[in-house]
């Protein structure tokens, strides 16, 4: 079965999922941990929320919903105008009836990806992911359970190994692979893993020892 397949009937449940974590761990921080360090090298708790907040607002203006992020994810201030969690909220809100503008008979929709359009469960699939592994940054940094499920992970980690034609070169590779080139994921962090999580963990850069 290839990745789009498999992701076909999950698709909707993951994004629901992952957005719902990504609310849940920012409602738990502390007043006194919003600059506390993170898993994201040089990124504190508050600068995570920027960036994770401005990549939903970006996959939902590529899918016609707003005009997007009005800052750099990849360069957050670490200052919100506001609270986390409006910032939090009124992306996840957005994005998500972003993806409820989709249909079931749409095979593809475009991203805000290098890659550009990609298959709907996939792209759906790698917004999610973007949500939940943001939101285990955050929990890491100010010492809250993990919202990583073996279940979810085993999902968004199928569709970061989709295999796609690179931008650029055209060559197939996995589709994190050009993403992680440019910086945004850390190379693969080789170690045992014995679970869905930790494996969708290490091949992203995080470790979790």
């Amino acid at each position: 079965m290839n990745s789009t397949a498999a992701l076909e009937t999950v698709w909707r449940d993951v994004v629901t999922t992952s957005y719902q974590a990504l609310s849940d761990v920012v409602a738990g921080i502390a007043d006194d941990q919003w600059n506390l360090p993170t898993p994201c090298s040089d990124w504190t708790v508050t600068q995570v929320i920027q960036h994770a907040a401005g990549d939903q607002l970006a996959y939902a203006a590529a899918l016609g919903v707003g005009p997007g992020p009005s800052y750099n994810p990849f360069d957050p201030s670490g200052t919100i105008d506001g609270t986390p969690a409006t910032l939090v909220r009124e992306a996840i809100e957005q994005t998500a009836a972003a993806w409820a503008t989709v249909s079931a008979e749409t095979a593809t929709v475009p991203t805000p990806l290098p890659h550009g359009d990609l298959p709907t469960p996939v792209a759906a699939t790698l917004a999610a992911l973007d949500a939940a592994v943001h939101a285990w940054d955050i929990a890491i940094a100010t010492n809250q359970p993990s919202p990583l499920t073996d279940d979810l992970s085993a999902h968004l980690l199928t569709a970061a190994r989709t295999i796609h034609p690179a931008p650029g070169s055209g060559t197939d590779a996995e589709i994190i692979e050009p993403l992680r080139q440019w910086g945004a994921y850390a190379p693969i962090v080789e170690a045992t893993t014995t679970t869905p999580t930790t494996e969708l963990l290490h091949y992203l850069g995080r470790t979790t020892a």
